[in-house]
């Protein structure tokens, strides 16, 4: 679903709300032309108590795809905002390393931070990971690792470099794995297939007036693929529309090249 996702919001609302809604509401009119009034009258006792069960069991699974995607979108926000305040105070800890390693940790972190913002970020627009943005926190990793321990103030500080260099790390990883989606394909199958199962439950309903049983139809329709509409938008917190700005690491950038 990442290319829905990655479609500006009025047109991933027009392929996943408008057009199977107005689908729904003409599927009315037509079955009212093959099957009289009265044959449809039939259902309704019967149809009304499986719907109840069918309704129920798929608000509850809609509910709970978006209340865990909406979650995974936060924690996406969170791990940026970790990876960000690691890389600061990386820079900040290398002052307390000896020249000529702390001004190459502080230079390698500043390269490492115009990596995500510059190349890492696009790419994961399109659920990739970059390759630059590898090599440069390979080089953070070299210039960290090659501080040489002389007593315990050092001791103390490698400890810490690779403690913070540790959680930006954990973090990346967790960003990339955010941009590849957090819905698995199975589970899109059983959403919109089950939101075709309710909105077609309607259609074995049999009301006297054809124009309402289709506005009712087109408002369940529209609640239940605004839901799904909901999940794509943002299932990858990357892409699209509603997606995941670097504008926190972006601003740590901003205070380093100024201090």
């Amino acid at each position: 679903m990442i290319a829905i996702s990655q479609m500006p919001l009025w047109l991933a609302g027009l392929v996943l709300v408008l057009i199977p809604t107005a689908l729904a509401m003409a599927m009315i009119f037509l079955i009212r032309r093959v099957a009289p009034l009265e044959l449809l009258r039939q259902n309704n006792e019967v149809a009304g108590f499986q719907f109840a069960v069918v309704g129920v069991l798929y608000a509850v699974l809609l509910a709970f795809a978006v209340i865990v995607v909406w979650e995974l979108f936060s924690e996406a926000e969170g791990n940026v905002a970790t990876e960000a305040g690691a890389a600061a105070t990386l820079y900040r800890l290398a002052d307390g390393a000896a020249a000529p390693t702390g001004p190459t940790i502080r230079a390698a972190v500043t390269t490492y931070l115009e990596s995500v913002v510059g190349d890492e970020w696009p790419a994961m627009e399109h659920g990739r990971t970059n390759a630059g943005t590898t090599r440069a926190l390979d080089g953070l990793y070299a210039a960290t690792l090659a501080l040489q321990p002389a007593n315990d103030h050092d001791r103390v500080l490698l400890t810490e470099l690779l403690t913070q260099l540790n959680v930006l790390t954990e973090a990346r990883r967790s960003r990339l794995v955010a941009a590849e989606g957090s819905v698995p394909a199975l589970l899109w199958v059983v959403l919109l297939g089950g939101a075709v199962v309710t909105v077609g439950f309607t259609f074995f309903f049999g009301a006297p007036n054809p124009r309402a049983q289709a506005l009712m139809t087109g408002i369940l329709s529209v609640l239940i693929f605004s839901g799904l509409l909901v999940i794509v938008a943002i299932e990858h917190p990357f892409s699209g529309d509603v997606r995941l700005s670097p504008e926190a690491i972006a601003e740590v950038l901003d205070d380093l090249k100024g201090s």
